[in-house]
């Protein structure tokens, strides 16, 4: 039988294993009931990081881990909030992203940005009223940077009712990784649509050392149709945040907590960086 779509592999786990957090050390000045070492032994960090896994994969709830494979769901996601705490997630984007731009190189000359709705119906926090469905539900979009192979360097949450260009600053700002300054400018460009016009926005992508293609989506196809040998750029970003759709976890928010929903976003973006490098990575988002 072939590997389930959300399993671990050796060599992905090697690369999981030095970033994650150790346990949390007793507190001197706290008196504890049972001695140390005494109790029930924590789960294996691989066992952990599996049904966290597992749970972005498949969508299911966290009190709906298979306790057969998993055991105790409420101390799987004791210890997800612990490796938040801890900035696990992140450190992994960054790790896969330092990765990738080793092996084949960030394709910084030509990015994308785009904001992507997503239903919240039992968020509180980085959560407003949807206006796709005319202010009723509430909901959060993600704010997404990616490079030119649609590898995102960067990501932002927030209420469904703030506007893309409101954080586009935000957005280019949080860059997970170190960009090497161009010895020309015209080697960064930055493809947006019409949501990101305004002399505000232009600069802010000037700013940014970037030169800015704002088009509309009928612009694009004009221009798509004049000149069919070109390739479209700003697209890839769309592209991108369906992979991260493929994650089940992220399709509807379910995670009250901002800081829960984020660090699921985190572990999707590490899962798409390092399967763009050679590395055997069992999940798939596509």
């Amino acid at each position: 039988m072939g590997a389930k779509s959300w399993e671990v592999t050796d060599d992905f786990w090697s690369r999981v294993e030095p970033l994650v957090p150790p346990p949390r050390p007793r507190l001197a000045d706290k008196v504890y009931q049972r001695k140390a070492g005494a109790g029930r032994k924590p789960k294996p960090a691989r066992l952990v990081f599996e049904a966290i896994v597992y749970a972005l994969r498949t969508g299911c709830q966290w009190k709906a881990l298979p306790a057969e494979r998993f055991g105790s769901a409420s101390a799987i996601h004791r210890r997800f909030l612990e490796w938040e705490t801890a900035g696990f997630f992140e450190a992994l984007w960054q790790a896969g992203l330092a990765e990738y731009d080793e092996m084949e190189g960030i394709a910084w000359r030509w990015q994308s940005i785009d904001g992507a709705m997503i239903k919240a119906p039992l968020a509180q926090e980085a959560v407003g009223p949807n206006p796709t469905d005319r202010g009723k539900k509430n909901g959060s979009k993600r704010h997404l940077l990616v490079d030119g192979r649609g590898v995102p360097l960067s990501l932002v949450v927030t209420g469904a009712n703030r506007h893309d260009v409101t954080q586009l600053e935000a957005v280019l700002d949080a860059i997970q990784v170190k960009r090497p300054n161009p010895p020309f400018r015209r080697s960064k460009h930055l493809c947006t649509d019409a949501a990101y016009r305004g002399a505000t926005a232009l600069e802010t992508i000037l700013a940014h050392g970037y030169i800015p293609h704002v088009q509309g989506r009928h612009d694009e196809a004009r221009q798509l149709k004049r000149h069919p040998y070109k390739r479209a750029r700003r697209w890839v970003v769309e592209v991108a945040h369906s992979w991260f759709n493929r994650f089940r976890k992220l399709l509807v928010r379910y995670e009250k907590l901002e800081r829960s929903f984020l660090a699921l976003n985190h572990l999707a973006a590490a899962i798409i960086a390092f399967r763009k490098v050679p590395l055997t990575v069992n999940i798939i988002y596509g």
